[in-house]
This record gives C-alpha cells, sequence and structure tokens, in this order.
C-alpha cells in the first residue's frame, strides 16, 4: 500500500483519481483550498501557492498525482502563473528536498494548441510561446518544469493531458454548456462540424492511476489520454444538452467571426472585467472550430490502460445524472 498526495481532489477528475486509489487500498491524502469531502480521504487544506503548505502536504507521502490549477478561459495571466507555474514548482522543490519520489503531473493538450486543427496527432511538445491563452500558456511552462525534474534528486515524472474530461456532475465543462444553451448564448461555430476528442472521467481517472503504477517504464514522456472516438463538436454539445432535457444550440456563426469577436472582447474584458467569465474569447472561439483529435496507439500501448466507458454510455450515464439532480428529461 501507498500513501499517495492527489492535488486538486475537489474536482471531478481529482476526486475521481482519489476515490479510485482508495478503492484498490492505497491510502490517499487529498492537497486543495477546500476539503474535499471524499470518505475514507484525508484533506490537507492549503494552497498551492503557499511553499509551507506544500512542505507539510507531502510529508510521509511516496507518490504525487498533482491535478490542482487555475482554470478558465479569461482572467489575470499572473494569477494563472501563481497558481500553475509557481504551485508546481513549489511541488518540484519540496519534493527534491525530501528525497524525490513519483510525480504524475496532470497537464492538457491545449498547451501544444497553436489555434490550427490536429489531426491525429500524438503528444507534440509543450510551448509556453505560442499555445493559446493564459491557462494553455502557464500549464505548458508549468509542465516543462514537471519533466525538467524526471531523473533529478530521485524524482520519476510523466505528463498526463486528458482531453476535454466530463461526466455527472461536471460543472466546468458540462454545467456551463448546458446553461449556456439554456439562455441561447451557446453558438455553433461552422455548424458544429469540428471533429474533436473527448474523456469520460472514468476513462481518465483510470489512466493517470496506470500512469502512476507504469512510471518506471514512462517516466520523461507526456501523453495525451482520449476516449479515442472523435466526435464532432455538434454532436458533443448536443450529447450534453440531450442528457440535460435542453434544446440544442440554434444560433450559428462562422468560425473566423467569433475568433475576431473572441479577440475584442478580451481587451474588453482585461480593460473592465465583468463578473461572469467572457461570452467568448479567441481560445473558445478556436476550440470550438478546429479539430483537435489525438492518436491513442502510443498512449494505450505504454500506459498499458484502454478506455471502457464509451461516448454514448457516458451520455446514458450523464442523463441518468440529471434525471436523479436536476430533474433533466435525459436521452
Amino acid at each position: 500500500m501507498s500513501t499517495v498526495l492527489v492535488t486538486g481532489a475537489s474536482g471531478m477528475l481529482g476526486g475521481a483519481v482519489a476515490t479510485a486509489l482508495r478503492d484498490r487500498g492505497d491510502e490517499v491524502r487529498a492537497f486543495q483550498r477546500r476539503p474535499a469531502g471524499i470518505p475514507g480521504v484525508r484533506d490537507v487544506t492549503g494552497s498551492l501557492t503557499d511553499a509551507a503548505d506544500v512542505r507539510g502536504a507531502l510529508e510521509g507521502v511516496d507518490a504525487v498525482i498533482h491535478l490542482a490549477a487555475k482554470v478558465g478561459i479569461s482572467g489575470s495571466e499572473a494569477d494563472f502563473r501563481a497558481v500553475n507555474i509557481g504551485g508546481t514548482t513549489h511541488l518540484i522543490d519540496a519534493m527534491r528536498a525530501a528525497g524525490g519520489g513519483r510525480l504524475v503531473n496532470i497537464s492538457s493538450p491545449s498547451v501544444a494548441h497553436l489555434g490550427t486543427s490536429i489531426v491525429g496527432l500524438d503528444a507534440t511538445p509543450a510551448d509556453p510561446q505560442r499555445a493559446r491563452g493564459p491557462y494553455a500558456r502557464t500549464k505548458a511552462a508549468a509542465e516543462l518544469v514537471a519533466m525538467a525534474a524526471d531523473g533529478q534528486d530521485g524524482m520519476l515524472v510523466t505528463s498526463i493531458r486528458p482531453h476535454v474530461v466530463w461526466g455527472p456532475g461536471d460543472t466546468q465543462l458540462v454545467g456551463r454548456i448546458v446553461d449556456r444553451a439554456r439562455s441561447g448564448r451557446m453558438p455553433q461555430l461552422d455548424d458544429g462540424m469540428a471533429l474533436i476528442d473527448t474523456t469520460y472521467v472514468d476513462n481518465a481517472s483510470a489512466a493517470i492511476v496506470a500512469a502512476l503504477d507504469g512510471l518506471d517504464r514512462i517516466h520523461g514522456q507526456s501523453y495525451v489520454v482520449t476516449n479515442g472516438e472523435p466526435r464532432t463538436v455538434r454532436d458533443v454539445i448536443g450529447g450534453f444538452c440531450d442528457a440535460a432535457g435542453v434544446a440544442r444550440p440554434s444560433l450559428r456563426v462562422p468560425g473566423a467571426v467569433a475568433r475576431l469577436a473572441g479577440r475584442a472582447i478580451e481587451r474588453i474584458w482585461e480593460a473592465r472585467p465583468g463578473e461572469h467569465e467572457p461570452p467568448m474569447t479567441e481560445f473558445l472561439a478556436e476550440q470550438l472550430s478546429t479539430a483537435h483529435w489525438f492518436d491513442q496507439r502510443r498512449t494505450q500501448r505504454d500506459l498499458q490502460w484502454t478506455p471502457t466507458v464509451s461516448i454514448e454510455e457516458g451520455f446514458e450515464r450523464l442523463a441518468r445524472w440529471f434525471r436523479e439532480h436536476e430533474g433533466g428529461a435525459g436521452r
């Protein structure tokens, strides 16, 4: 039995990872700003931006799965840097000072998305100079920090990039899409025909646990994780809306127009930030109007993992969740 620290366990994916580790018999410690509240998992509250908090959370730990991050399509780049780069640096420094250890760094395919389509590629290098938006840029830099530690001072490190993770109870992706569709604010760019990969949460968490188990083999490498079932943006958004019993989006906007509008809106938000996230950014427009799907052969071979929940089964599970929790009509 190992003692594993999971940062960011209060989120959907972090909670799924912590639960999976607990269920197989590991001693699990969750580190984030507020208690994760997962039965059988010990909560340690604190901030990644506080080096002392990070050192305290690591005491007696055998391995770390690092999911905590500042996520969003807008906001101060300094805030993204403090959490995503600074927090990862604090974690690496503390692990190295304690004699090293095993680290699965959770990154994002956006670290290598440069605004154009990704069609059947493997994990390409993280590029903090050209990645789009403050989240992607700082996650790219954080991945480079983490991977540079591999092989140093007893460290074994891999980076896993789960792509568009979703599932029941998801407030980050599914919740926002459903809310926007319900209010008529969810556009389909270029008729939603861009082909994209997504990842059901149980598949993503299983891949992350497999990466931890396989660190001796895979350290020093980065992997994109997906369901391996590319669908059009229209089908993915439509599946979420159907599950929630909400009408599919009818608003159609050319992708080029949305990208220009997103760029202008970002400038306005920088000068006068709104109470909520902006309705469109250039990064969001690019994500909704360009293809991004990935070759999974190396990932599945090296991690010795394959997805077990299909997209269709995931939609059915999502519909059941909406029926039970929000009275949605389901599929």
